[in-house]
């Protein structure tokens, strides 16, 4: 999938429409979308096209248990074509977008919903809108992030990996700690797949890691206490603490303009001429500072001569 030109103006003639919308008009699923069932999914697929020759795939795997709902909402009314928009301005040029989403198989009806991977406003926000906000989780300090990964492992292929050797970008938005594993019965039960015993989550981080940047966005530093331990044991320092959940996208934008090679200098002077407010250009930035501190080589100072 992925066919199609990306119009930013389509874009937000979209998210405008919904200014007097509430929630429910927006998401109006009750139940998983019949095409967002990933039982029996084969793969979803990234690839190249005249129109997008070299392809990027970023996956979107949003929390939406009842603490998270809030960002596929903002999303779907406003940070979208932002996201959007900035990546294009930091010349990554062929993003293809695909949404998962995650509840806790323990307690919830839809644990894990998948769309594809779409470059055009219409198809993206078609798949973001069709997600159910079932608002559920359980009081056990977990939810089923795994599967998003195993899914995003196992079930997706790109043609950025297999042409060019390059990985996608994958963004996990929660606030709880992940299962130490993947379990082979919830796998069995919601992706069809029949596994002879349960996949650490280690493992499976390792087998995401081959084809995608794997990040985990915390919406906000209060929520760090309650599990950012345990996914920095996970993700090192690809955790990324933001300032607030309204941030996500454009974090998430600015992530993968540092990945493709702009540096933070070059990164906050794009998103102040876009015409982004300084007090946002600096939370973000902050929030992306830790991880490319990562990516820039150490200076070598010259000596002080006497």
């Amino acid at each position: 999938m992925g066919y199609g030109s990306y119009s930013y103006e389509s874009h937000q003639n979209i998210t405008n429409a919904r200014s007097t919308q509430s929630r429910s008009e927006v998401f109006q699923q009750s139940k998983v979308h019949p095409l967002m069932n990933p039982l029996g999914v084969g793969m979803r697929e990234s690839r190249d096209s005249q129109e997008h020759p070299n392809s990027i795939p970023i996956i979107f795997a949003l929390d939406v248990t009842g603490s998270m709902g809030e960002i596929p909402e903002q999303l779907a009314r406003k940070e979208l074509p932002r996201f959007m928009k900035t990546l294009l301005d930091s010349g990554v040029t062929d993003p293809q977008v695909c949404f998962m989403f995650m509840g806790d198989a323990a307690h919830d009806s839809g644990p894990l919903q998948v769309g594809q991977f779409e470059s055009t406003a219409e198809d993206m926000d078609r798949w973001l809108t069709w997600s159910w906000l079932e608002g559920g989780g359980g009081g056990n300090g977990c939810e089923s992030y795994d599967l998003a990964m195993y899914f995003a492992a196992r079930h997706t292929d790109h043609d950025a990996a297999a042409r060019r050797s390059k990985r996608g970008y994958f963004f996990m938005t929660g606030d709880e700690k992940p299962y130490p594993k993947v379990s082979k019965t919830w796998v069995r039960d919601l992706i069809g797949d029949d596994l002879t015993a349960d996949v650490p989550l280690a493992q499976i981080v390792e087998e995401l890691s081959r084809t995608y940047h794997p990040f985990f966005l915390i919406p906000d530093k209060g929520r760090v206490g309650r599990c950012g331990t345990a996914w920095e044991k996970a993700f090192g320092d690809h955790v990324i603490v933001m300032h607030g959940s309204e941030d996500t996208c454009l974090v998430a934008a600015a992530l993968v303009a540092l990945c493709e090679g702009a540096s933070l200098e070059d990164l906050t002077r794009r998103l102040v001429s876009g015409g982004m407010e300084r007090k946002k250009v600096g939370r973000i930035v902050t929030a992306v500072s830790g991880f490319a501190a990562t990516l820039e080589p150490t200076p070598v100072l010259e000596p002080v001569m006497p």
